[in-house]
C-alpha cells in the first residue's frame, strides 16, 4: 500500500487476527528492545500512579506522547530501521502539542462517561438509604449494574475515537480533532475485525497473565505494534 486512505477502509473480518500476527512480526525484529521499552513505560506509569490526582491527569496527558513515539518506532522497524529507547520519548520532540491535546480530549471524554455513571450510582444509593429495606438494597445493587452497563456502552466510542489518533497525529500530521474523527470512522468501518481482534487479545491476555503476568512482556509490545499494523491496513501508508 502506498496511498493514504481518508476515513479508513473496511477490511475483512480475518484481519483482526492478522493485525496481531503482524504485530508479533514487528516484535520479533527487536524483542529485547521491545521488552525494555515496555518495562520503562510500566515504571513511569507506576510512579505517576503514586501521585494523587495530578498523577492521573499526567498519565492521560502523556500517554498519547508515549504511544505516538512507539508508532514512530514501529514505522522505523517496518522500514528496516532499528527500534530505540528514544522512540518511547519521540512524542516529546515532534507533534508534542497535538499529542497533549489528544490527552486532554481523552480526559474530557472520560468525564462525559463518568457523569451519568455517578448520577446513576448516586440515585440508587439515595433511594436505597431512603427505603432502608430489601427493595432499597436491590435498587442499590441494580444501580451499580446499570452504571456498569452505561459505562461500557459509552466507553466504546471513546476507545474508537482514540485508538488510532496518536498514530494519525505523528504519522500523518493530522490535528487532534481531525485525528479523533478519522480514528472513529476507521474503527466504525471495521467493527467485525475489531470484535475478532478483541476476543483473541482477551484470550491471549488471560494466557499471558498465568505465569505471574510475565507473558505481558511479550503481549504488551505485540498489542502496541498491532495498533500500528492495523493503522497501516486501514489507512494505508503514512
Amino acid at each position: 500500500m502506498s496511498e493514504n486512505i481518508m476515513g479508513g477502509r473496511a477490511v475483512g473480518a480475518g484481519q483482526g487476527w492478522t493485525w496481531i500476527a503482524d504485530g508479533f512480526g514487528l516484535f520479533k525484529k527487536a524483542p529485547g528492545m521491545w521488552i525494555a521499552l515496555v518495562i520503562v513505560l510500566f515504571v513511569i506509569l507506576i510512579v505517576l500512579a503514586f501521585i494523587p490526582l495530578l498523577g492521573a491527569v499526567a498519565t492521560f496527558l502523556l500517554m498519547p506522547l508515549f504511544v505516538g513515539g512507539l508508532m514512530l518506532g514501529c514505522r522505523a522497524l517496518q522500514g528496516g530501521g532499528e527500534l530505540e529507547l528514544g522512540h518511547l520519548f519521540a512524542g516529546f520532540k515532534t507533534h508534542t502539542a497535538n499529542l497533549v491535546v489528544l490527552g486532554a480530549l481523552a480526559i474530557g471524554g472520560w468525564i462525559i462517561v463518568m457523569l451519568p455513571v455517578i448520577a446513576i450510582v448516586g440515585a440508587g444509593a439515595i433511594f436505597g438509604m431512603m427505603r432502608g429495606d430489601v427493595a432499597g438494597a436491590a435498587a442499590m445493587g441494580g444501580s451499580f449494574v446499570l452504571a456498569g452497563l452505561v459505562a461500557m456502552a459509552l466507553s466504546i466510542p471513546i476507545y474508537m475515537a482514540l485508538w488510532f489518533a496518536p498514530a494519525l497525529v505523528v504519522l500523518r500530521g493530522l490535528a487532534p480533532v481531525a485525528a479523533v474523527k478519522e480514528s472513529f470512522l476507521g474503527c466504525l468501518k471495521n467493527i467485525v475485525p475489531f470484535l475478532i481482534y478483541g476476543l483473541v487479545m482477551l484470550v491471549l491476555g488471560i494466557v499471558a497473565a498465568i505465569p505471574l503476568g510475565l507473558g505481558w512482556l511479550v503481549l504488551g509490545p505485540v498489542a502496541i505494534a498491532s495498533v500500528y499494523t492495523a493503522y497501516r491496513d486501514i489507512y494505508g501508508d503514512a
